[in-house]
This record gives structure tokens, C-alpha cells and sequence, in this order.
């Protein structure tokens, strides 16, 4: 067995920046204590500074000793931070709770500046806590995501090795219970998989020799070989990590305004501390010092106009909304993807794989006769068959399976040939007469025809409507009409999408006329546009999307240009061509067009929490600046709002993690 893992020099460990709870070195019991470390010593620290406050009445000379433990677990990773910032030229959250905290002990309250230092703690270990939560779905798929493989060698011996040094074409073992490792074919076995993590599906899916299969799936009950297709950078379940982190780095309007005001904002607060501590004594006749004093009142102010919860109001929003959404098999790039959402007031929808299933069926079969006919409809289709049973693609399905319906079975032929592009032919025998039959596309049959033929039926022939394919035998036309089945679930979701979600439901696709308006017909659209090429729907979708927000919702790599153009680009991961996900801002892993109105929905509420949010924040600064200046609010309750608003924001924001 080999590794492809070099063992951390501690001094690498503690500079990648990881939580203490995973260092290799450490103990498996010292892990356990590691873990929520901040949160621990902060509940220490508290039960510290209540024994320093009671002993103030029993033991006076205890309670120093029990204030300087509090000021030794709460205040020296603070102060380690502030000194870090400070160096860094960076005036923030820290600096501004640890000046305070500081200041409390020169001017004789150091119960309270204990209390904030506490405080403090516990509010940004609650911070990570919801900051983890928010961002467990890519948590859990990193646990999801192997890092060896066992290899199985031409001579059958396995041993492991690192899923990065894997190569295409190689071979893996995946036995009953593991992870598939990487993307690749099954060679040899039979399972079920769960793939709920990925795609959000909790179905066990049944896969076996010759099926493609993720990584990342769940290998529930048997074993399998399986020949790599994918290297580990590209494999399904790296690329939607990788999607997911992106999202989370991709900050939101308003979140980088406020970064980028917390800097001058807490800049501010620091400068105007120290110009109420002057001032204050000369404007209300007050002393410096003590707990009426122009510095305590200044204090009480620094700590009330701490953005704390302002600060942390948009991250865990949109934090926990994407985690949300990655639960649901939604992947989303990035919180600004929700806010231009919330924007759009038109969905514009492909037709083909998107509303319908993309498989097409026999619509409608008839025969026009250009002479004397030889043969009815019955031997027609059988002849089709013969012709279509060689070939392999959708019009072929939906003819055999037409066929094969009506229990009718494939005329022999010979000579068969097929024209890519263009259609199949083959010498049948019927009523003792050998002659070519031709099946395709209409320029391709036509040109078939004798010129009499032609000339005598012209009329007939150009009056042939919703051509997909034309069957000629000899002196017969017969015209198959096709069309594709609705998807199910797509009358209930663009019904929801209307009424629920106030939004116009538009189709473009780059089919005929009869077959766009029936499906509009059926799903009760408001608009639809057809014989549209990619640069038409480019051109269609840049037209709307110029006045009104607009979403796309697409499959195919010719809707990646108008996916890309769109407001918001939505694509169906499972059937999607890998340029439409790439040019989309949405990834439905499982094509589940139930989820849309969903998506929608959890934008407004993500919207909605971020307004919640920002309105308790400022509402906290503002209602308690102005009285902490007047001397109305004392230090201790100054703490208590400013962290109590910080940890209701966070809590708030958790709200987003429910899946309804």
C-alpha cells in the first residue's frame, strides 16, 4: 500500500490556519476538548466572572484573582487579534472591543469590561457556529469526497493510492458502503447508489455494467469495478465543490459595501470616543473619571456603535440560503445569483429537454398519394421500421416505438445505407416488384421524386405541413409528424411560477411553429418564440432582459450564449451540456423543474432576513449611541444589546437553512 501523503511539520500545521480540533498533533482525547475550544473557554470565563462579582460581597479579596482569570482566557486571544489588525493597519471589530475592554479597567470598571470581553467570546464563537452551519453542505461534501482509491493492476492485485494521482483509464475497486471516489463506467457488478448529496434525490438509483457513474455517489450494496473516465480535478463531485466555494467567495452588492464601510465606520467610532472623553466633562459639567464620567460615557458609546451584528447581517443570510440551496440539489454562484433572483419579473424557458422530455413521439402519421397507391399505411410503418431500426437517434425511437405499439414488425429490406444528415434507404420486395425506399429528411426524399411526380403533384406537396420526416415507397409520400412529451411536473411548476411567484412565462425554441404553439397551448404561456437559432435566442433574450429582469432556464450548449446573456441563467445539470452549466449562474443538479419556485422563493426570504436583519442592527446602534452619550446607558447593558443583537442576526439568519 502506498500513500501519496507527506506528514505536516507542526510549524506548517499552525500556519495553515486550520482548526486546533484536527492537528495531527494531538491526541485523539486532546481533539475532543480542541473542538469548540472559543466556546468552552468563553462559558469558563463566565462562570469566572460571576465568582469575581459574588465574592465582591464574601471573599473582596478573591474577586481580583478570579477577574484576572476572566482577562487571561477571554482577553488574551483578543488582544492577540487586536495586536495581529493593528499590525496589519486594520482597525475593526477587535480593535474596537479590546480599546474598549482596556479603557474599562484604566477608569475602575473592570467587572464590565470582564463582561464585555466574555461576551465578546461567546458572540463570535456563536459567529462560527453559525458560519460553519451556514456552510455545511460544502462540509459535508468534502467528508463525501475520498482521498484514495484502491487500484486494481493488470494482474488483479489491489492496492491504494491518492485519488489526485489516479489517470484516466485506470481501474478502481469500490466495495458495498464506500464512496465512489471518481467519474468513470462500470465494468464489471450491480448496485444501488444514493446520490442525495449531489443531487439532492434520496431515491436509490440501480446502476450496472456499462452505466456511467459520480463521484461522490453512495455505493449501498455491492461491489464494483469501474474504469475512471474523469481525472479528480474533474470529476463531478470536485466541480460542484468547487462551485459551492465559489459561491461562498462571491460577495453580494451590499456585503462589500459594508466591508468596505466597517473600516472608515469603525475609524469613526474610535475618533469620536475620544472627542465625547474631552468634551463630554466641559459640556454636562461631568468628571472624567468614574462611572458618571465624560470617559465612561464615551465607552458605553464605542461599545453600543461596535457594527457587530451590522456587519455580520449579509454574510450569514446568504450564507446559510446557498447551504440551503445545495441541500436541495441547487447549486448557486454566489449570493449576488440571489439578489438578481429577486430581480427578475420574466422566465423564459428551451422547450426542448427543458419544458418537455426531450424524447419525441409519433404524433401523426398520414399518407398523400402522388399516384396510384401500392401499399397502405400498415405495410408503410412496417417498412419504416425496417429502415429505422438500423439508425440511432430520437426520430428512429419514436418510430419503432410507433411501430412496435401497433404491434407491427420490420419490413425485411436489403441494400440498406444511410446518408448521415441527411436520411436511410433500402431495397424492399413487395407484390413481386424490387424497388428503393427512402426515409429522411424532406430535401433529402424529395429529390427522390421523378420529375413527373414533381410537376403533377407540386401543389399537394408544398401544402404538406409539420414535416419531420417523410417516408416515400415508390409512388406514395407518407409524413410523420412528431412532438415531445410535457415534462409532468412542468404544469404545476410554471403554474406555481405564475401565480406564486408574479412572474410572465416565456418559451424559445428552435422548433416549428405547431409543435411551440401546442406545448404553449397546454402549459398556458404568455409568450413564445420558435425557428430560433442560438444567436436569435441570444438576440430574443438580450431584447427582454434590456427592460425587465430576466431568468433562462436551459439544457443544451446552444442555449449557453442566452443563458450567459440572461439576468439569471438556470441549466439542467443532469441532461446539460457542460457548456451550459459553465455559461449558467444555477446548476439543477437533478432537472427537477419543481425547484424553480422554490429558488424564487427563498430568494424574497433571503431578501427579506437581510432587511430583518440590517433594520435590528442599526435599530441596536440607534437606540443606544445617543442615550450611552446622555449617561443613560450604563457600560454593562451597552454590552449586553450590542452582543444580544449580534447572536439574534446570526439566529435569525439560521432560518434561511430550512428547506421549506
Amino acid at each position: 500500500m502506498s500513500s501519496s501523503y507527506s506528514p505536516y511539520i507542526f510549524d506548517e500545521f499552525f500556519a495553515s490556519g486550520k482548526e486546533e480540533a484536527i492537528s495531527p498533533f494531538l491526541t485523539k482525547q486532546s481533539r475532543k476538548w480542541g473542538k469548540n475550544l472559543s466556546l468552552k473557554a468563553a462559558i469558563v470565563s463566565a462562570f469566572f466572572l460571576l465568582l469575581s462579582f459574588l465574592s465582591t460581597f464574601w471573599a473582596p479579596t478573591l474577586s481580583p484573582i478570579f477577574l484576572i482569570l476572566v482577562y487571561f482566557l477571554s482577553g488574551t486571544p483578543a488582544l492577540i487579534a487586536t495586536l495581529e489588525d493593528l499590525r496589519n493597519l486594520e482597525i475593526n471589530i477587535d480593535v474596537l472591543m479590546t480599546l474598549a475592554a482596556l479603557l474599562s479597567v484604566l477608569i475602575g470598571s473592570s467587572h464590565e469590561g470582564a463582561l464585555l470581553l466574555v461576551l465578546f467570546e461567546i458572540s463570535g464563537a456563536m459567529e462560527k457556529t453559525v458560519t460553519v452551519k451556514t456552510k455545511s453542505a460544502l462540509q459535508t461534501l468534502h467528508k463525501l469526497s475520498p482521498k484514495t482509491a484502491f487500484i486494481v493492476d493488470e494482474e488483479g492485485k489491489v492496492f491504494e493510492k491518492s485519488v489526485k494521482d489516479i489517470p484516466i483509464g485506470a481501474k478502481i475497486l469500490v466495495k458495498a458502503g464506500e464512496i465512489v471516489p471518481l467519474d468513470g463506467k462500470i465494468l464489471e457488478g450491480s448496485t444501488y447508489v444514493n446520490l442525495v448529496h449531489l443531487t439532492g434525490e434520496s431515491t436509490p438509483i440501480p446502476k450496472k455494467a456499462g452505466d456511467e457513474i459520480q463521484a461522490g455517489a453512495n455505493n449501498i450494496d455491492g461491489s464494483l469495478l469501474i474504469k475512471v473516465e474523469r481525472s479528480n480535478k474533474d470529476s463531478t463531485l470536485s466541480r460542484i465543490i468547487e462551485l459551492i466555494t465559489k459561491a461562498n467567495d462571491s460577495k453580494p452588492k451590499l456585503q462589500r459595501w459594508l466591508d468596505k464601510f466597517g473600516k472608515t465606520y469603525a475609524s469613526t467610532i474610535i475618533l469620536l470616543t475620544f472627542c465625547f472623553a474631552i468634551s463630554l466633562p466641559f459640556l454636562f459639567s461631568i468628571p472624567f473619571l468614574g462611572t458618571e464620567g465624560g470617559i465612561y460615557r464615551a465607552l458605553t458609546f464605542l461599545v453600543a456603535a461596535s457594527p457587530c451584528a451590522l456587519i455580520l447581517a449579509t454574510p450569514t443570510a446568504y450564507l446559510s440560503a446557498i447551504s440551503s440551496c445545495a441541500k436541495k440539489g441547487l447549486i448557486i454562484k454566489g449570493g449576488i445569483i440571489l439578489d438578481a433572483v429577486n430581480s427578475c419579473k420574466i422566465i423564459a424557458f428551451d422547450k426542448t429537454g427543458t419544458l418537455t422530455t426531450g424524447k419525441l413521439q409519433v404524433e401523426e402519421f398520414q399518407a398523400f398519394y402522388l399516384d396510384k397507391p401500392i401499399c397502405n399505411e400498415k405495410v408503410a410503418i412496417s417498412i419504416a421500421a425496417g429502415l429505422e431500426r438500423n439508425a440511432h437517434h430520437p426520430i428512429a425511437d419514436a418510430i419503432n416505438l410507433y411501430a412496435s405499439l401497433q404491434d407491427i414488425s420490420p419490413y425485411p429490406l436489403k441494400n440498406f445505407k444511410a446518408i448521415p444528415g441527411s436520411g436511410l434507404e433500402g431495397l424492399i420486395e413487395l407484390e413481386g416488384e424490387e424497388f428503393q425506399v427512402y426515409i429522411g429528411q424532406p430535401t433529402y426524399v424529395f429529390s427522390k421524386l421523378t420529375e413527373a411526380h414533381w410537376e403533377k403533384n407540386k401543389s399537394k406537396i408544398n401544402a404538406i405541413e409539420k414535416i419531420h420526416c417523410l417516408l416515400l415507397i415508390k409512388n406514395t409520400l407518407f409524413v410523420f409528424s412528431f412532438s415531445d412529451e410535457i415534462r409532468k411536473e412542468a404544469f404545476q411548476t410554471l403554474k406555481d411560477l405564475k401565480k406564486k411567484c408574479n412572474l410572465s412565462l416565456v418559451m424559445l425554441t428552435g422548433d416549428h411553429s405547431q409543435n411551440a404553439r401546442k406545448v404553449a397551448a397546454e402549459l398556458q404561456l404568455d409568450n413564445y418564440f420558435f425557428n430560433l437559432q442560438p444567436q436569435d435566442k441570444l438576440e430574443k433574450i438580450a431584447e427582454i432582459s434590456s427592460t425587465h429582469g430576466l431568468a433562462m432556464v436551459g439544457d443544451g450548449m446552444n442555449d449557453a450564449p442566452a443563458l450567459a446573456r440572461a439576468t439569471v441563467g438556470i441549466s439542467m445539470g443532469k441532461i446539460g451540456s457542460a457548456t451550459a452549466i459553465e455559461a449558467s449562474d444555477i446548476v439543477v443538479l437533478q432537472d427537477d423543474l419543481s425547484l424553480l419556485p422554490w429558488i424564487f422563493e427563498k430568494a424574497k426570504m433571503t431578501s427579506r432576513i437581510v432587511k430583518e436583519n440590517l433594520f435590528l442592527a442599526l435599530g441596536v446602534i440607534c437606540l443606544a449611541t445617543t442615550p450611552a452619550v446622555l449617561g443613560f446607558v450604563p457600560l454593562w447593558l451597552a454590552v449586553v444589546l450590542h452582543e444580544g443583537g449580534t447572536v439574534l442576526v446570526g439566529l435569525n439568519s439560521l432560518r434561511l437553512l430550512k428547506q421549506k
